[in-house]
């Protein structure tokens, strides 16, 4: 039986995953409660503000509140002050989309980004997305710099993505990833191509510490304009952001913390 401060936290994450909002049947059924008991929890989680119900017995949505807070936090960390310019220019020189992810915990989390596309194709899903680890760029750049048996850990943790959820080259198996992750460690960054999704393809070099790596910056762009040998002439730029926002970091109380 889960506790209240659990089931608190899965509704949460339900309604973040369907902002066109839930009824308190759909939020019962995933978590397998009473609906009396969804009704309260509902109510509670309108009590204080980060939920509220679109009409009288209708859907219940986010309110901005739980995401002001991240914000609030990224605000007073200095992270997005730090690397914003960088990865502007990054985006720049790329003509593609550059994000900043950190390690928090066992997770890479995007929180943020610079969009260098001017006309085309623009990619660029959400931010704050948890990063899939064994089919993203990202999460192949931080896996290489563990040993493989902590790499295989988080993943096993994480579970492996299914290429009819991400693209149809996404890595299913032990051995499948591991190439990814040799590769990564070898080069000092990662590649993928219709791995994360369909057409895509990304790019990856881990921003490090003495400790370990604190983050990971991406290049992601569509595969008819970033492909393997462009790929290939923007690693160095990449590599450099990266190390630049290493420099910078001690400035930003988040990457001392991860430090």
């Amino acid at each position: 039986m889960s506790s209240l401060l659990e089931r608190s936290f899965k509704t949460l994450e339900q309604l973040a995953a369907h902002p066109e909002g839930q009824t308190v049947s759909m939020v019962a059924a995933t978590l397998d409660i009473p609906l009396s008991a969804a009704h309260r929890l509902l109510s509670e989680l309108c009590r204080c503000g980060y939920v509220r119900q679109v009409r009288e017995q209708g859907e219940y949505v986010l309110t901005i509140k739980l995401a002001s807070l991240g914000l609030g936090f990224l605000s007073a960390s200095g992270v997005v002050d730090i690397a914003q310019p960088l990865l502007d220019q990054l985006a720049e020189v790329s003509g593609e989309l550059v994000r900043l992810a950190v390690v928090d915990g066992d997770d890479l989390t995007f929180v943020a980004k610079a969009q260098g596309a001017r006309r085309g194709l623009r990619y660029d899903p959400d931010m704050g997305l948890s990063v899939r680890l064994s089919c993203s760029s990202a999460g192949h750049a931080w896996l290489s710099t563990m040993t493989d048996e902590a790499a295989l850990q988080l993943v096993a943790k994480q579970g492996f993505g299914s290429p009819e959820d991400y693209g149809p080259k996404a890595p299913t198996t032990v051995s499948a990833l591991l190439d990814y992750i040799h590769t990564a460690r070898t080069r000092g960054f990662a590649t993928i191509s219709e791995v994360f999704s369909p057409s895509m393809s990304a790019m990856a070099a881990p921003v490090r510490s003495p400790s370990g790596a604190i983050g990971v910056v991406t290049i992601a762009g569509p595969l008819v304009r970033l492909s393997e040998s462009r790929m290939e002439e923007l690693a160095d730029a990449l590599l450099a952001t990266a190390e630049e926002i290493q420099g910078a970091s001690s400035a930003s109380g988040m990457f001392k913390r991860r430090a």
